[in-house]
């Protein structure tokens, strides 16, 4: 393209809507500044600024230029970044914290063995902005409205039921109504959403409620109540006999993704999403 270096100059100073400031950041003189305007002009033949006090506006053809520059240099960096991501081999990957903690960092050291990928990881729920974190992918439940912006890639459908330790189960099993039923603040409706679609009701149970859906699963493991299990974060618990379900799982309406910029992976994700793919799909109950 011609005059790059002019569109670049132009697409620092409609930002900076100075010439002095557009000059620290590209580290050239004011005067270089306002040459490589001046020529981006001549060779449009628009006006893209005019001065107003000691700053510079954009015209209304400086503000459609700019909304085009911002995409094309946008992408240029996210570009850049992608290509430093897949020689560097590793991936900026957030998750849900549960997930994280209950099933994904177990079986990390499984797939860097396999793979020479490092995952780096970092926690947190519902929407995520890729672009404005610098990550490469998130996983999510895809219980929120997904941006339209991402491709999601479905890894497993979600199945969900009541949880117990061993012992407490075998002291509640005969006077159900004794139950306590532990909730969290990030999924509050779980229950309900349960019930909805069970036979077995436990509405007039006595209730206990903890901040985070991490420490729910855990007071279950620990003997406190009972809590809805999402069948990925207590398949190791329920594999080792620490949790056991003695009503089964039915599948939710949601399923776990895998948020990424666009659908064309770069090799490093793709890894990654077939790793994922393969992993998730044994996290089902064999039967409903």
């Amino acid at each position: 393209m011609r005059h790059l270096k002019a569109f670049y100059v132009f697409h620092v100073t409609a930002e900076s809507s100075n010439y002095s400031k557009a000059a620290e950041k590209l580290h050239i003189t004011h005067g270089a500044v306002s040459k490589q305007i001046k020529l981006l002009e001549s060779h449009l033949s628009q006006m893209l600024f005019y001065k107003q006090g000691r700053g510079m506006c954009l015209t209304q053809e400086g503000e459609l230029l700019k909304q085009y520059t911002d995409i094309a240099f946008n992408a240029l960096d996210n570009g850049i970044k992608k290509l430093t991501r897949e020689s560097n081999k590793h991936l900026e990957v957030s998750c849900e914290p549960t997930l994280t903690m209950r099933w994904l960092m177990p079986r990390l050291a499984s797939f860097f063995r396999l793979t020479g990928i490092d995952v780096r990881l970092s926690t947190a729920g519902g929407p995520v902005d890729l672009n404005e974190t610098g990550l490469s992918l998130a996983i999510r439940r895809d219980d929120f409205d997904i941006s339209p912006e991402y491709t999601a890639h479905n890894l497993v459908n979600e199945w969900v039921g009541p949880v117990f330790s061993p012992e407490y189960w075998r002291k509640s099993q005969n006077n159900l109504g004794d139950i306590a039923l532990l909730h969290s603040e990030t999924r509050p409706s779980a229950w309900s959403d349960w019930s909805s679609r069970s036979t077995h009701t436990f509405y007039t149970n006595k209730s206990k409620s903890f901040e985070h859906f991490y420490f729910c699963l855990q007071a279950a493991v620990d003997g406190l109540g009972a809590a809805i299990g999402s069948y990925p974060l207590i398949v190791d618990d329920l594999k080792s006999g620490r949790l056991v379900a003695p009503f089964g799982f039915t599948q939710s309406r949601h399923k776990y993704v895998l948020l990424s910029h666009t659908e064309r992976l770069g090799s490093n994700e793709l890894e990654f999403l077939t790793w994922l793919e393969k992993t998730m799909s044994l996290c089902q109950p064999e039967t409903p």
